[in-house]
């Protein structure tokens, strides 16, 4: 990519990019080789053994094997890497996958054997996406877990601890956590940022002392709700591990993924963008709306940390609301929309809404688990006015139904 261009806009349309021209193309290649034709038999075991263990193919060795190297997937790779400013970036199967890698690349670091046969240690700063909490809570990968808020890392670091996973904005609550805070805390343990909710567009922990940016790119890097990813921008070092991880686990994403997820790029900042604009319109509508008992949505009440000015470019597109009526209302609201889908996934262009508690926070722990009053509401680009129509009959709809409970109950 020419070095001049250096607004995130150029960046989005014309990263990973580089060698299509030389290549004779202007669209994107899809390579969908599951193997790939040898020079010789020490090039490219030469090849083979430089990727399997972290590395790039060779020069004249071969990329070998689909389940170590794809250019599509690197293209991929090279692309979100220069959005959120990193040296590097891999790309997984999925965000699970993505998340999976990390802690796995924790686990074979020197400090991980410190403890003298003490299980790797992790702190995770809660609430965090449900499938990470449950993943982090179920000790499935042999590590242990401190849950804490952000203002308790550094006295949950120990001598075994290899890695501090955080998410902000947080699922589903929206909070928002100090990342230079809890990276002065983690005592030069890497520290991981689900920055799905973000994106690049309006947030890059790299630049703010964490060392790896997580993404599920099947939220608003594809934005298309059509290709299932997961990615990790960091530093090189820490790719080589993730792709020696991902080379031995077999999670690499597929061609076609990454083709879709790369094309999502070139219209991420047009798409976050649109998308903030209509949400922070539903939000203050929200704010008032006598079914709603409080909005979740960085900087509606303030902005006390100072996050929204120093931290991030913007609130994000995803709003979360607490109802008058419990669970009830919840289920009435998520049946009663029609512009929006009842969906889980976030991110997309159009609008989806979702109750965390009973789907994708379903295996938190119950201490941890959101409120069963509460809905995520995904804004996609649609018109506002109509997504607060749509809200609107629907929460009028919930409203009769608890009213008419209520009258039933009282009359028994």
């Amino acid at each position: 990519m020419t070095a001049e261009f250096m607004n995130l806009e150029s960046q989005a349309v014309h990263a990973g990019r580089d060698d299509l021209t030389a290549l004779g193309v202007h669209a994107l290649p899809l390579d969908l080789s599951t193997t790939n034709p040898l020079p010789d038999i020490d090039h490219g075991g030469d090849s083979y053994e430089s990727m399997a263990t972290g590395g790039h193919p060779l020069p004249g060795g071969g990329n070998v094997y689909a389940r170590l190297w794809n250019p599509t997937v690197a293209r991929f790779e090279a692309g979100l890497a220069v959005l959120e400013k990193a040296e590097a970036a891999v790309a997984f199967a999925s965000g699970m996958a993505a998340v999976t890698a990390a802690i796995l690349a924790g686990k074979g670091s020197a400090r991980a054997g410190a403890g003298n046969g003490a299980l790797p240690h992790i702190v995770a700063v809660r609430p965090l996406y449900g499938g990470t909490d449950h993943l982090l809570d179920s000790g499935l990968l042999g590590v242990e877990t401190t849950f804490c808020d952000e203002d308790g890392v550094a006295a949950a670091i120990r001598d075994t601890t290899v890695l501090v996973i955080l998410e902000t904005p947080a699922n589903p609550t929206l909070d928002l956590v100090d990342i230079r805070h809890v990276v002065a805390q983690s005592d030069g343990v890497p520290v991981l940022v689900d920055n799905t909710f973000a994106t690049p567009v309006l947030q890059n922990p790299i630049s703010l002392g964490a060392a790896m940016s997580l993404h599920s790119a099947t939220k608003y890097i594809g934005g298309h709700g059509d290709a299932v990813g997961g990615i990790i921008a960091c530093s090189e070092e820490t790719a080589e591990s993730l792709r020696r991880v991902r080379a031995i686990t077999g999670a690499i994403l597929h061609p076609l993924g990454a083709y879709l997820l790369h094309r999502g790029l070139a219209t991420l900042p047009v798409r976050v963008r649109a998308q903030q604009e209509g949400a922070q319109q539903v939000a203050a509508w929200l704010a008032n709306h006598p079914a709603v008992e409080k909005v979740h949505f960085p900087g509606l009440d303030g902005d006390p940390k100072g996050l929204l000015q120093h931290q991030m470019s913007g609130p994000g597109a995803m709003v979360s609301i607490s109802l008058h009526g419990g669970f009830e209302a919840a289920k009435a609201l998520t049946s009663g929309v029609r512009l929006f889908t009842h969906a889980v996934s976030l991110g997309g262009v159009d609008s989806l809404i979702q109750h965390p508690a009973a789907l994708t926070h379903r295996p938190v722990a119950p201490e941890a688990r959101p409120s069963a009053n509460l809905v995520r509401l995904s804004i996609g680009l649609e018109s506002p006015a109509d997504l607060m129509a749509d809200l609107d009959q629907a929460l009028a709809a919930a409203h009769s139904a608890r009213t008419e409970l209520a009258a039933g109950a009282a009359t028994r």
